[in-house]
């Protein structure tokens, strides 16, 4: 803690110090008051525009105490992104204080997410003295809803959907009060003033909201539970019946359900948590955080089929801490939707759409504005990286490496679309829209991209978009009106998007594995290596390209598997494989493969498809990736075979590869033998291929969601290193499509520079 000042300063200074980034909602007014009664500095702070604007009037080793501890020491929640002082004339001053907000500017500020219950709040909370005890909505300015709950900048209650809730007099008092915790803490609220929580139906008169939802729970029923972001539905995770009734009314088929525990010491009963999943796990963005399911333990069968791990997570809001406290057992808690359709946020359309599911329902009447999905992370090369960035995290801003000197949105893909709006040197990534195949999602997507342009003040004059014609992200940017539209060819972006994601902008030998996209040459690239900067890319080698037999293709990962053994064997692949026996109808699917009308792709994710069936493991999926999963999971990870995969100086030939799992198959070696041997395979092959392809920069970037993959990952990754490569993955942003509204903006903005 800095040393108040007791004599008076010989000489004196003002300045104007600006402070940017995540200062507005995080207690940062009453921490630059604290510091400047403690300093003896007079002068001002107030919100602006653009964050923290502070006149300050004293000793220059003051001033300068002052700005070190802005620097070191900010609040629990903010993030300093700039400061900037500049001197001023000296004048009368007397006291410091906290002024009205500048509302005229354009804002240029960012919005805190989303941010766990903190510690204080969770002492009131459980303390039967405290005025605020058992009531689900505690928060103060460390903690609380922030993202989901704002409409306008500066961050104030008006502009925020707390802004019915009129505030009774000890809420007032401490909104009030610089030296309370909760001055100007936007969401404060009480039982006496704030909102309140509704069991659908109803409890006995004087019943307890949590115990009867709880024995909801354990009768095997599924409540919808409205939360910070949206609706997720609830269910016991150790319930077969009720998890199998909840995939069921979903129709929700293989993929995995997560799942809350009480604490920590909960978690692990379940799984095997290292420190780096443990110190996600307890972060204040508090993720679900994918980790090994420990055998035995107690988790419905079909939580998560076909796979060994399991997502968890931690309470983030009180309400989630009563209701597992009331429960004493771990939870399913899944996004309320039916699958496919983004999540329910708004309370009457939550009662139709989730009455075909939930038995009853926990809510609230605090509005939420933006829904916003759980953020998924995973531990990978040492550290926590996303496979969903939404709550918690979003849109806390992205530095560009390269300026955008016009403001640019990054529209995104398809699948699991994110955007991005780019000013300055940062790209505020949205949350997770989703994937935009249905009405509902394009609209969730407009609608954000109008409140952010709001928000942030953003009026985009650039849209990069991606090159597929038939993507509604595509069609969308087409039918703007009066901005300059770029195109960004997918592959470059999951590249470029690597390299914003690591601050770098030299050229990079670009490894962007992925299911698929729409190539230059018109074709469905996804096992592409290029050289590539933000501005462009070279294709220096890729999978060779065989057919794409028809969309269904996609969803039934045999006839990927088809269409590599008619081309492996020159249309006639040998008799007795089980893949062909079980699927019979491969002999018109191999038709197809021959003929013009199917597509040609380079998909090393469709490749991973075709070994997944021809191993038995997945004929068809439900859910995007599913075959590859499997095949991972089946992995052998302590196998060290290999396959060949000849490189003939422009593709990598995986038919060699396929005949030596067919021989490998009809030997009888065991799945995870040859599960193993194929991500050896790829591994090998991709590095020798770098090898070859080395230049000066010695840096490879790894993208795209094949990248999802830790056994792939992590074995191509060591054989670079050991080969002197210095190898980029990603750290701030997904590695799948969640990464491609980022690269798009990247590459905006530095064709922009040139």
């Amino acid at each position: 803690m800095t040393e108040p000042l007791m004599t008076e300063p010989l000489m004196t200074e003002r300045r104007q110090i600006r402070v940017e980034g995540i200062v507005q909602g995080v207690g940062f007014r009453p921490f630059v008051h604290r510091l400047a009664l403690e300093l003896a500095l007079a002068g001002q702070v107030a919100n602006d525009s653009r964050g923290v604007l502070i006149d300050v009037q004293g000793a220059p080793e003051a001033i300068e105490a002052l700005l070190r501890d802005l620097h070191d020491r900010p609040p629990r929640m903010a993030v300093v992104e700039r400061i900037e002082t500049t001197s001023l004339p000296c004048h009368e001053a007397s006291g410091f204080t906290i002024a009205a907000t500048d509302r005229a500017a354009r804002p240029d500020t960012s919005i805190s997410p989303d941010v766990a219950t903190c510690e204080d709040c969770l002492a009131e909370l459980a303390d039967p003295a405290d005025r605020r005890y058992r009531y689900p909505f505690v928060n103060c300015t460390n903690c609380g809803p922030r993202f989901t709950i704002v409409t306008g900048v500066p961050y104030d209650r008006p502009y925020t959907t707390m802004a019915g809730f009129a505030m009774c007099e000890d809420c007032r008092r401490e909104y009030d009060d610089p030296a309370d915790r909760r001055f100007h803490a936007q969401p404060v609220c009480c039982p006496a003033c704030g909102p309140r929580l509704v069991l659908e139906p109803a409890p006995p008169e004087g019943g307890d909201v949590f115990g009867a939802t709880a024995e909801l729970l354990r009768a095997g029923k599924i409540v919808a539970v409205k939360g910070l972001g949206g609706y997720h539905l609830a269910a016991m995770a150790a319930d077969e019946t009720a998890v199998a009734t909840l995939r069921a009314r979903k129709h929700r088929e293989d993929k995995p359900f997560a799942v809350m525990c009480a604490d920590l010491a909960g978690a692990e009963r379940l799984a095997r948590i290292d420190d780096i999943a443990a110190a996600a796990l307890i972060a204040p963005q508090r993720p679900i955080v994918l980790v090994p399911r420990r055998g035995g333990a107690a988790l419905a069968s079909q939580l998560a089929p076909g796979t060994r791990d399991v997502g968890l997570m931690l309470p983030y809001t009180p309400l989630h801490h009563l209701l597992l406290a009331a429960v004493g057992e771990p939870v399913v808690l899944t996004s309320g939707n039916v699958c496919d359709e983004p999540i329910a946020f708004r309370d009457d359309d939550a009662r139709i759409r989730l009455a075909g599911i939930a038995d009853a329902f926990l809510h609230h009447d605090r509005p939420i504005r933006t829904r916003t999905d759980d953020s998924v992370l995973r531990v990978s090369r040492g550290a926590a990286v996303p496979i969903r960035r939404s709550r918690g995290y979003a849109p806390a801003p992205v530095r560009l490496p390269v300026a955008a000197r016009r403001t640019v949105l990054g529209c995104g893909a398809e699948l699991k679309n994110t955007f991005a709006l780019g000013r300055g040197d940062r790209a505020f990534v949205s949350h997770h829209i989703g994937d935009l195949e249905n009405a509902e999602t394009l609209e969730s997507f407009t609608d954000g991209v109008a409140h952010l342009e709001r928000l942030f003040g953003i009026r985009p004059e650039v849209l990069a978009h991606d090159l597929h014609p038939e993507y509604l992200s595509t069609k969308w940017a087409l039918d703007q009106d009066g901005v300059d539209l770029e195109a960004v060819q997918h592959h470059h972006a999951h590249i470029a998007s690597c390299l914003a994601d690591n601050g770098q902008t030299a050229p990079v030998i670009g490894v962007a594995y992925d299911g698929l996209g729409y190539g230059s040459d018109a074709t469905l690239w996804g096992g592409e290596i290029m050289r590539a900067d933000l501005n462009g890319f070279t294709r220096l080698a890729h999978l060779r390209v065989v057919a794409l037999p028809g969309g269904r293709a996609i969803r039934e990962p045999w006839r990927m598997a088809v269409s590599w053994l008619d081309d492996a064997y020159d249309g006639e692949p040998p008799a007795g494989l089980a893949v062909l026996d079980r699927n019979p109808g491969w002999a018109d699917v191999a038709a197809l493969a021959r003929s013009a009308l199917a597509p040609r792709t380079s998909s090393i994710g469709r490749l991973f498809d075709a070994v997944a069936a021809l191993c038995g493991l997945r004929d068809a999926v439900t859910y995007e990736g599913q075959a590859a999963i499997a095949l991972e999971q089946a992995a052998d990870p302590s196998e060290t075979g290999c396959y060949p995969m000849p490189f003939d100086g422009e593709s990598l030939d995986g038919r060699v590869l396929i005949r030596a799992v067919v021989d490998d198959l009809r030997r009888d070696v065991a799945v995870p033998a040859i599960a193993g041997r194929f991500h050896e395979s790829v591994a090998v092959a991709t590095a020798a291929i770098c090898a070859t392809l080395r230049d000066a920069s010695a840096t490879v970037a790894l993208s795209g969601g094949v990248f999802q993959n830790e056994l792939l990952v992590s074995r191509l990754a060591a054989r670079l290193e050991a080969d002197g490569f210095r190898v980029l993955t990603h750290r701030q942003v997904p590695c799948n499509d969640g990464g491609i509204s980022l690269g798009q903006v990247a590459v905006a903005a530095a064709r922009a520079a040139d």
